[in-house]
């Protein structure tokens, strides 16, 4: 497959042609994603989708595939070539959907919607990010206390005008075990039963994994990233059908390392320079896991590992933690 097609879809067959398995189930509603506005979507056969929850390899997944898509190093902003349709604080739909609708390279989009949020189609490629709950918390924390005041005054716009909201956006807790209790066992959006400002993390992930044996959704640990990130990038190369040539790799592989990603932050993520105390830099903060070994209390640890095995089914508890070297191929493994 070539990686740089002319996808530009004018002619309305083309668009008949396309398979929608599903349409989405449900809308979900937070200070920071509106799915709805997935409803102007005009699919491409080749698209892909990098869906994930929030702080779960989301910018590290984009990285790699447009280090694919473009075959270079090349630190491009991720916001303008990978769109974030979903996006309530990212701009009008119909502006994003002009951008969208306008590119020409191989088309690869942001979602933080669960899988029933968003539409399947047979002829898109999605590939789902996940990581341990406890590391997914620690990351959102440091998110959520270095929104700067024009950040949150947007959240607080968004959230008075949203009648499913109704309210401002409400205040964090400056320590990350007090956020961790906050995210794991209580909620501000309607019909969620955790997630803190933001949507369920346990139910996010049981829609994924309840698709993980669909032919064209590549399930991806952070785990697995950090432990062997040279044969997770050849296990995208192959889901999307972009052969890269080996002379090139060994720098495609680099440009996708936190190190060079952060050095490159106000590159990939120049944005953020108007949204994060600490700006684009900030946002790239550890990169690793297991930082709330330090943090966690045995109570806390307790409770999270109850409400794993009420959510999760054994299977699915081994791979978010371990990922798939530890707990094997999800499409393997039993429900």
């Amino acid at each position: 497959m070539n990686a740089t097609p002319d996808n530009t879809l004018a002619d309305p067959e083309q668009k008949q042609a396309m398979s929608l398995i599903r349409p989405a189930l449900r809308e979900y509603r937070t200070w920071g994603i509106d799915s709805s506005r997935w409803k102007g979507f005009e699919p491409r056969p080749d698209d892909i989708i990098v869906a994930t929850y929030p702080k779960c390899g989301t910018t590290w997944m984009q990285q790699i595939v447009s280090s694919l898509i473009f075959q270079d190093a090349t630190s491009r902003p991720l916001l303008d070539i990978a769109p974030f349709i979903g996006g309530r604080h990212f701009g009008d739909p119909e502006a994003i959907y002009a951008t969208i609708n306008e590119q020409k390279h191989r088309r690869f989009l942001k979602s933080h919607e669960p899988l029933d949020g968003i539409p399947i189609y047979d002829e898109i490629r999605y590939i789902h990010v996940a990581r341990d709950g406890r590391d997914t918390a620690m990351s959102l924390h440091n998110q959520w206390i270095n929104f700067n005041d024009q950040a949150r005054q947007r959240f607080d716009r968004i959230g008075l005008s949203d009648p499913a909201i109704g309210r401002p956006f409400p205040a964090i807790p400056t320590e990350p075990a007090e956020t961790f209790r906050f995210w794991l066992s209580r909620s501000e959006i309607p019909d969620q039963t955790d997630g803190a400002v933001g949507l369920s993390f346990f139910d996010f992930e049981v829609t994924y994994w309840a698709e993980r044996k669909r032919s064209n959704l590549l399930m991806v640990n952070y785990c697995d990233l950090l432990a062997d990130l040279d044969g997770e990038m050849r296990r995208v190369s192959a889901f999307l059908d972009i052969p890269v040539k080996e002379e090139v790799w060994p720098a495609l592989v680099k440009a996708a390392q936190f190190s060079e990603m952060r050095a490159s932050a106000d590159k990939i993520m120049p944005h953020l320079n108007r949204s994060l105390l600490g700006g684009a830099q900030g946002f790239f903060h550890a990169g690793t896991n297991g930082r709330w070994r330090n943090v966690l209390t045995p109570e806390d640890l307790a409770a999270y590992d109850a409400k794993l095995r009420a959510k999760f089914s054994p299977a699915l508890a081994a791979w978010i933690e371990g990922g798939r070297r530890a707990a094997g191929d999800p499409r393997l493994l039993p429900d």
